[in-house]
Parts: structure tokens; sequence; C-alpha cells
């Protein structure tokens, strides 16, 4: 059973919206994070969250339009994507890195994507 599983991806018209959903296999406490592979880009991270005190960061690219929720009960965070654009379009991936500290570290779980297009 992968650690991390991705759903929500789907073709999309600009200006749409969509909610990514992330669900963990178990419980636990650290960074969940969100990221995005561009179509001939590399992987880049859009957003995480701790889970110890709900501290979230948002990429500039994508600030303002997505929001993060996070469900302890289901270890499960959910990417709400607003006013996409066809540069949102790509490979989103969730990804987790249990323990104290900065959530910009390398993630140790991975799941393994969900696809995002988004038309003009």
């Amino acid at each position: 059973q992968d650690p991390l599983a991705e759903s929500g991806g789907d073709t999309v018209q600009a200006g749409g919206s969509l909610t990514l959903s992330c669900a963990a296999s178990s419980g636990f406490d650290g960074c969940m994070a969100w990221f995005r592979r561009a179509p001939e880009k590399t992987r880049r991270k859009i957003a995480h969250w701790y889970t110890y005190d709900g501290t979230t960061w948002y990429a500039d690219s994508v600030r303002g339009r997505f929001t993060m929720s996070y469900d302890r009960a289901k270890n499960a965070l959910d990417l709400q994507m607003n006013g996409l654009k066809s540069e949102d379009s790509g490979m989103y991936y969730c990804a987790a890195d249990s323990g104290f500290g900065s959530c910009f570290r390398d993630y140790t779980s991975w799941g393994q994507g969900t696809q995002v297009t988004v038309s003009a």
C-alpha cells in the first residue's frame, strides 16, 4: 500500500476550480506538501502544511488562488485550486515527511501523482 494517495485530478477550463485530495495511510506529524511537475519542467513544491501547528506556505505562483485544508482525523490534505491557469497544468504530487522542523526539507514519502490539465 502506497503511503500517500492523491485523487481529484481532471481537465478543467481556465478560470475553473478543482480540489485535489491526499490521503495518508497512517497518521503522523510533520510536513505534508503538494508538488507540481509541469510538462518539461522539474518538480517544484507549491504548498506545504506543518501538522504540528497548521503553519502553511504557498509558492508565489499559487498564493491567493490555492488553499489547503487538513483533516487530522482522516490524515488527509486537500488542495483547493481556484482561478486555474494553463500554467497550472501538470502532475501534482503529495509528499510527507515526519518530525519537527522546517518544511523546507527533503520529503521521504510520495504519492503516485494526479494529473491536472487546464485548457484555454
